[in-house]
């Protein structure tokens, strides 16, 4: 594999930034990386490719844990028709990685047993077939969860904690489950929860009705993780702090977060930035099939969806579906909504690949994935590297 040269660029490794540097990609692998005091091009045979950034950012690449679709393809599409499930994943992937997208969980929502383990099936048959962003494993979002917080998922597909099903599930996927969201409260949680602490399934607290207690409990259980913090879940009250109030409480618990400006107000932003470490905020698009797709009628999770004011909205009552954001646009929302540019770009690049436990990802060191992401002063993505291969070069 030839070798890559990224100069002239600010480096965001995920621990600091550092104007004026360059990163060498070999075999695969971050190679090393140094200052322009440093560089000389005639230390670099013809076998490496040298790219000016112009001064862009250098970031590890985007890791996106919650997202559904993209660019008119996705999950959905395992459902309707598992035969072109992991054709689209596979496209999903390929869209994605020009959006800066270097891996990603596809996220299904729940359905009828049998309709969900085909569709399980379907993803797990694309995972090591795919050329652009890797498919890192399967983000389920239910069917364990509490009907009263069903946001647009289906009552008929919710179920409650099953161990039996749970293994089928797994079963379905070869292993390859790694998040997934639940109920707290739900009766059997903390033997669900044993089962997949046992897989190494990271457990995610969302579209609850917990109680104060009954979150305290889960992360006694190892329940450490909370999907879409403020959407779907037990509001802040002064008599019990519920979902919201234990995630913010306890510095323990990360929480993925939304950034597109209509799913959390921006001002809420300032709190979370004061009540939770940074390292435990995880960005994710939370991002439908029609997303990017330049056509309609628009499709998701099997009802027809509209644009209007940056969300897709259910044709039939207007209720909210889902989001429309990118990872750029979320990381650019971030510093808009009081981020540091360092630590905007760190909640979708180390801490996704810390929570999930994703190995030498996350972060610009020698030794690590080459999976990089460059970007300009204006948040546009101008090139992308995966696993050293380069994907998308505008310079």
């Amino acid at each position: 594999m030839k070798s890559i040269c990224l100069y002239n660029g600010t480096v965001m490794t995920s621990f600091a930034s550092m104007e004026h540097c360059a990163v060498l990609v070999e075999d695969g692998m971050v190679a090393d990386v140094f200052s322009r005091h440093r560089f000389d091009q005639k230390h670099f045979g013809t076998e490496t490719a040298i790219i000016d950034v112009e001064e862009s950012y250098i970031a590890p690449g985007f890791i996106d844990t919650h997202i559904h679709g993209f660019g008119g393809c996705g999950t959905d599409d395992s459902f309707s028709s598992p035969d072109r499930g992991a054709d689209s994943i596979i496209e999903m992937s390929n869209i994605l990685a020009r959006y800066g997208v270097t891996a990603f969980n596809p996220t299904l929502y729940p359905s009828d047993p049998e309709t969900l383990l085909n569709a399980i099936k379907a993803i797990t048959s694309a995972i090591g077939r795919e050329a652009g962003a890797k498919i890192m494993g399967l983000h389920l979002e239910g069917p364990f969860i509490s009907p009263d917080r069903l946001g647009v998922q289906r009552p008929e597909t919710v179920s409650p904690v099953d161990i039996s099903f749970m293994e089928r599930l797994w079963e379905a996927s070869e292993g390859s489950i790694v998040n997934m969201t639940v109920a707290p409260e739900l009766k059997g949680m903390r033997e669900l929860a044993l089962f997949c602490i046992k897989k190494g399934i990271v457990l995610q607290a969302g579209h609850t009705d917990a109680k104060y207690e009954n979150m305290v409990e889960g992360m006694q259980a190892g329940i450490l993780h909370a999907t879409h913090l403020f959407n779907a879940m037990s509001k802040l009250d002064q008599r019990n702090p519920n979902a919201v109030g234990a995630i913010l409480i306890h510095p323990e618990m990360s929480c993925e977060i939304i950034a597109d400006g209509h799913h959390v107000h921006p001002d809420l932003y300032k709190l979370l930035l004061r009540d939770k470490p940074v390292d435990k905020i995880v960005l994710v698009t939370d991002a439908l099939k029609p997303t990017e797709q330049m056509e309609g009628p628009f499709f998701a999770n099997g009802e027809e969806v509209v644009f209007l004011d940056g969300l897709f909205h259910r044709k039939i009552d207007g209720v909210i579906a889902g989001s429309s954001l990118t990872v750029i646009r979320g990381i650019q929302n971030l510093v808009k909504y009081g981020f540091s540019i360092e630590d905007a770009v760190k909640t979708a690049t180390f801490n996704p690949a810390n929570v999930m436990r994703y190995r030498n990802k996350g972060a610009i060191i020698p030794g690590y994935d080459a999976d990089l992401t460059v970007f300009d002063k204006d948040f546009n993505v101008r090139a992308v590297l995966i696993g050293g291969r380069l994907m998308k070069n505008e310079f």
